[in-house]
């Protein structure tokens, strides 16, 4: 399917059908990526952790190791995991159907040939099966095409949303995957502090410490089994789910707006749809929070 689609297409990315895989990938990614948070100087709001998009795949970006840096590349082209380091040395690992334990067994000698020692929880996060990275022979799969069409859809959310990034000149994040939630966000901030519930987390007192209004892709979940962008403003103002936002519409179970990826493939400008949520939402969470907007953005 993929190979049909001209570049400049959104493809189809029906969550059910690529379900499994999606499942192994993101265990995938979390290995990684919590290689990252580990060894990276820990920044703001758990920006250390995050991967990024590539024209082939996701990256870790540089991380600091001894005194050199190293990267590791998911490349969705090739079909490989790149680890290369500062000093010339790589490392290819395949991208195939297996268990997330022999990916993560591999993983680990690759690294250690490289002198990258490195420890980190093994248990999934924000995942429904704990069932340890090294233990975990049931997520085995690798569908090709759909990791491709991925791929492309990433490209498209994060060039659409470093455009609508670029409107602010407050503090914001990058765009960004989080592996965990595995999603592709950029959140903007009002510079206010927010107030955190007593009994929240370490990692949501850290990523909600300042009010904040996100937006973002992901690629469904068994909740929501079906992609779609989103946005959210934390803490939520009063009345916000009544905003009459288009196109889009308030999810009452995820609480929080949701505009969903067919109807963007659908529109005439996929682009614009795309802009316009992200525009119409953050406009009315920061009209309802009172945030300072004329000092926030851009004319």
């Amino acid at each position: 399917m993929g190979s049909s689609l001209t570049s400049t297409e959104w493809p189809p990315l029906p969550f059910p059908e690529w379900e499994a895989t999606c499942d192994t990938l993101h265990m995938w990614t979390q290995i990684v990526g919590k290689t990252r948070m580990e060894l990276a100087p820990r920044e703001n709001h758990w920006w250390n952790v995050t991967l990024y998009v590539t024209p082939r795949g996701l990256t870790t970006s540089a991380i600091p190791c001894r005194q050199g840096s190293f990267d590791a590349e998911f490349d969705f082209i090739a079909h490989c995991l790149l680890l290369r380091t500062s000093n010339g040395e790589e490392r290819r690992i395949r991208l195939f159907a297996r268990p997330v334990a022999d990916f993560y067994a591999e993983y680990r000698a690759a690294l250690g040939s490289l002198a990258i020692e490195v420890h980190f929880d093994l248990t999934p996060a924000e995942f429904d099966d704990p069932t340890p990275y090294d233990q975990d022979r049931h997520h085995a799969s690798y569908d090709r095409d759909a990791v491709e069409r991925f791929r492309r859809t990433l490209i498209h959310a994060d060039r659409v949303l470093k455009k609508f990034r670029a409107r602010f000149i407050g503090k914001s994040s990058p765009v960004h995957f989080f592996w965990g939630s595995f999603d592709l966000a950029v959140t903007r901030f009002s510079g206010r502090h927010a107030p955190i519930a007593p009994d929240a987390d370490p990692v949501t007192r850290e990523a909600y410490s300042h009010e904040v209004i996100s937006c973002g892709f992901w690629p469904g979940d068994r909740r929501y089994p079906r992609p779609a962008f989103y946005a959210y403003a934390a803490p939520a103002p009063a009345g916000l789910e009544k905003e009459p936002v288009q196109p889009g519409h308030w999810d009452t179970g995820m609480r929080e707006f949701l505009l969903p990826y067919d109807d963007v493939r659908q529109a005439a400008s996929p682009d614009q749809a795309v802009l316009d949520f992200c525009q119409g939402t953050y406009e009315a969470a920061a009209r309802l929070a009172h945030w300072d907007r004329p000092s926030l953005e851009r004319e």
